[in-house]
């Protein structure tokens, strides 16, 4: 794929969008295309399209104009999707549909094809934002544009400690803190730091984990009281997973919570020798070999037994 303006002349709409429920990379990935955009082509109405961001972003410039409302009837010259396929874009999947010209920029191995006319995906790629700052020019990039960009790659390779970063994602991390941001400080606010009530869910998380199939596998859920009890959102639950990756002796570990009756969203991780993003699959989720998440319906029991067959058979292979 070309630079994005060279996939982008002629367009007088442009509309960028990542998946439900985005994540840091999803955030830093849309919001550093589209501050390089807006930037780049101030004559082209550029619109993103986000569920609402989780606060801990708000240190992106211009997060404020991200649009969560999609009730507007507008059909796009091009449509970007990013950090995701286009069946998982929400609401924003319509303009997708409508667009004249559409770009898909991906990292997923669940949807290594890509869903684009245009298509720039790389399952090797540490994340959706190493692969945007790729389709830059890089002397139009500022500093704004490097922070938002970093964000995204730090939440996916975990502060560069997960098996997806690369001498490539080490080197585009090192031209973005060029531009001379507080990179320490965007990892502690962004990353590491957590409200008192999100370490709350945390410690219950544990307290509540079940090791199976000998130690290594470990599960833990929460469900739709006690989120309401902690006044809890999604957001607040991020990195539960990643700590019950990392108990000693576990192999792949599974945190879900409750978003409607008999219905759970579910993440993974494993340390190596499963693959989630397969299991995801089966169940019409996807994303990493190493990290991947989707929805399941039933029980909490009926879930755990669900995924449980699909791990045994790998841990056993």
């Amino acid at each position: 794929m070309a630079k994005i303006l060279e996939e982008l002349k002629g367009a007088r709409t442009v509309a960028i969008s990542g998946h439900v429920r985005p994540d840091g990379d999803c955030i830093g990935s849309c919001m550093g295309l589209y501050l390089y955009l807006k930037k780049a082509l101030p004559e082209v109405r550029t619109d993103i399209y986000l569920e609402q961001p989780s606060r801990i972003f708000s240190c992106i410039d211009r997060i404020e104009e991200v649009k969560t409302d999609c009730s507007e009837d507008i059909v796009y010259d091009a449509f970007i999707a990013v950090d995701t396929a286009s069946d998982r874009l929400g609401a924003a999947e319509k303009y997708f549909k409508t667009a004249k010209r559409t770009i898909n920029v991906d990292h997923h191995i669940s949807n290594a094809k890509g869903c684009g006319q245009i298509n720039h995906v790389d399952a090797a790629a540490s994340s959706a934002s190493e692969l945007v700052y790729d389709l830059m020019e890089e002397e139009l990039v500022d500093a704004s544009i490097a922070k938002a960009i970093y964000i995204g790659i730090i939440h996916d390779t975990g502060v560069f400690q997960y098996s997806n970063t690369s001498p490539r994602t080490l080197m585009t991390a090192a031209k973005l803190i060029s531009y001379g941001f507080d990179f320490s400080r965007l990892i502690d606010e962004t990353f590491y730091e957590k409200t008192y009530v999100q370490n709350q869910i945390l410690g219950r998380a544990l307290l509540e984990s079940i090791l199976f199939m000998d130690g290594r596998c470990i599960v833990s859920a929460i469900d739709r009281k006690t989120m309401d009890f902690y006044n809890a959102a999604p957001g607040d639950l991020d990195g539960i997973v990643s700590q019950l990756r990392i108990i000693k002796g576990v192999e792949c570990a599974i945190f879900m919570y409750q978003t409607g009756p008999q219905e759970y969203k579910v993440s993974m991780r494993s340390n190596g020798r499963v693959d989630v993003a397969a299991v995801a699959s089966y169940f019409g989720g996807g994303g990493h070999i190493r990290a991947a998440g989707c929805t399941l319906q039933g029980t909490y029991y009926d879930c755990i037994n669900n995924l449980s067959l699909h791990i045994e058979k790998q841990l056993e292979a």
